[in-house]
């Protein structure tokens, strides 16, 4: 479970949010809805460590995370808008990356792992492709396969259908239904309303429920 209380960041007089309060069971799939720069992907990056918040307190299954340092954690899958894969890696080796360098996995049992997500995600003909040769969709698809690679608590994604066609949409969408079934905690951020209906268990609107 995730819980998030009183979080508030600005940047010196700009007040992005203040006293955010917000508890993500485990399982759960949260969408955070709102206009674009009203603060929802900054909330993400707190929670994922790559941004610090002035004040308030996080705790990931009862035990505190700082919130005041960037920090370094397999625990938030974060699955970037513009996906971040390396362009000069297969999509095999992209998956396989992060664990073999931050957990320290054996090469064979890292591989393993990745043809595996990516059988489950419809990828096992693209192991050996570049990002450059892969759709949007079928690069949102390998970004999600390399996050879940690290195994984490929750998955985090950060406008996962911006730029994809109508089938791709489906796709991902279906993708974090299958994902909810096998008890994955996910949060999802989105201005697409009809999208995050969809998908979530429930609706986090940004624009009226966070005091600024």
């Amino acid at each position: 479970m995730l819980e998030l209380k009183n979080l508030t960041k600005q940047y010196d007089t700009n007040m992005i949010f203040k006293n955010l309060n917000l508890t993500v069971p485990d399982g759960e799939v949260l969408s955070i809805v709102g206009p674009s720069g009203i603060g929802k992907t900054t909330l993400l990056k707190i929670v994922a460590g790559l941004e610090t918040a002035n004040a308030g307190e996080m705790f990931l299954d009862n035990k505190a995370v700082s919130v005041s340092e960037e920090r370094n954690t397999a625990d938030i899958g974060l699955i970037f808008q513009d996906f971040n894969l390396f362009p000069n890696y297969t999509v095999l080796d992209n998956v396989m990356l992060a664990p073999i360098t931050v957990q320290k996995m054996a090469k064979d049992q890292a591989k393993k792992l990745a043809r595996e997500l990516l059988h489950s995600l419809g990828l096992s003909d693209k192991e050996k492709l570049f990002p450059y040769q892969l759709s949007g969709g079928q690069k949102q698809r390998v970004a999600i396969a390399r996050a879940l690679a690290m195994q984490p608590q929750i998955l985090a994604y950060d406008e996962p259908t911006s730029g994809l066609d109508e089938q791709s949409t489906y796709q991902v969408a279906e993708i974090i239904k299958d994902l909810k079934k096998k008890n994955v905690t996910q949060l999802v951020i989105t201005h697409d309303e009809p999208f995050a209906k969809m998908i979530s268990d429930r609706v986090f609107d940004f624009a009226t429920e966070v005091e600024r």
